[in-house]
């Protein structure tokens, strides 16, 4: 997505918990309706093991003949990953991938040195309107892989391992996580999972990976004895094993992501990743030269912004 970030509140939690930060943002319209929810980048908590943009899309239903339209617009240094709970969204990029992603599915596009791509209500579904509730995040590259070459794959929902263990189903997105390894294809070590609670059911996530976090999407969950509501991203502290419990009377489903820090910080300039000042500023003199690529059957496009897009957090 080309997103800028609204700003949050912040919640501190106490020297006890299990809980390091806690980011609660706040909802923004970008029009007919359709809401996002920016977890991260954060002026709390800028990165998760590689994760490096967590947005919430919707739940939005969309009125005949709307739906979302991001028109083609670039990335360089990421990997973006969508995933929907409900809805359909087509794909076209710059590679000629036209992919329509469903719930369950996911959609990874590795942008390396460069890629444009759009993401679109797909024709048929504008006249009855439709609904669109999902997830997209971008995951930082390692520096050795940040110039690869631009690459896509979509991963059926049939395809993913679950995991189902007294009222918790658990879906493993990519990444490993309870003894199963996603096909997804990923270039450093990671978890995500998407985690559907039944109340009164629980799910540990235990310390093996020094950065993690658990997203609430829907519903309510108990952890460490706090409750933590819909739209707030828990971030945990390093080396304590801990319990999520779904809460009445309709549980929860609650993302959980992480991984080892990486190798270094990086610079975010709008839908630019780079551990290199100097890449981001080649890549804006490469959109706007046009020198990207074109994204087949599309014939807008998203301009580069003149000034700093307001409330992106950008790395110093």
């Amino acid at each position: 997505m080309a997103w800028q970030m609204p700003d949050e509140p912040y919640i501190e939690p106490g020297p006890e918990c299990a809980v390091e930060t806690i980011v609660v943002p706040r909802t923004r319209d970008l029009g007919d309706g359709f809401e996002v929810r920016r977890a991260l980048p954060s002026v709390r908590r800028r990165m998760v093991g590689p994760f490096i943009f967590f947005d919430q899309m919707g739940p939005a239903a969309f009125r005949s003949g709307h739906g979302l339209d991001v028109r083609p617009h670039p990335h360089i240094g990421l990997a973006t990953v969508t995933y929907l709970f409900e809805g359909e969204i087509l794909h076209r990029d710059s590679l000629g991938t036209v992919q329509s992603i469903r719930p369950g599915a996911v959609n990874w596009m590795v942008a390396g040195r460069g890629i444009a791509h759009s993401e679109r209500t797909p024709p048929e579904l504008r006249p009855t309107g439709g609904k669109l509730f999902g997830i997209q995040i971008w995951v930082a590259i390692p520096k050795e892989h940040e110039e690869t070459a631009p690459s896509f794959a979509h991963t059926p929902a049939e395809s993913l391992p679950v995991v189902e263990d007294g009222g918790a189903r658990v879906r493993l997105i990519a990444g490993s996580l309870y003894g199963a390894r996603s096909p997804v294809r990923t270039l450093s070590e990671l978890f995500y999972a998407d985690v559907v609670l039944a109340a009164g059911a629980r799910v540990p996530l235990d310390a093996g990976h020094e950065e993690r976090a658990a997203y609430v999407a829907e519903g309510s969950v108990e952890l460490g004895g706090d409750t933590y509501t819909v739209g707030q991203l828990m971030v945990l502290r390093p080396g304590v094993d801990v319990v999520l419990k779904g809460l009445g009377p309709t549980g929860a489903r609650v993302l959980l992501f992480g991984g080892e820090p990486m190798d270094g910080p990086r610079h975010i300039w709008w839908n630019f990743v780079s551990s290199s000042r100097e890449r981001i500023e080649q890549a804006k003199e490469d959109w706007k030269a046009h020198r990207v690529g074109q994204v087949p059957e599309e014939t807008e496009f998203i301009p580069l912004p003149e000034s700093e897009p307001t409330g992106v957090v950008k790395y110093p």
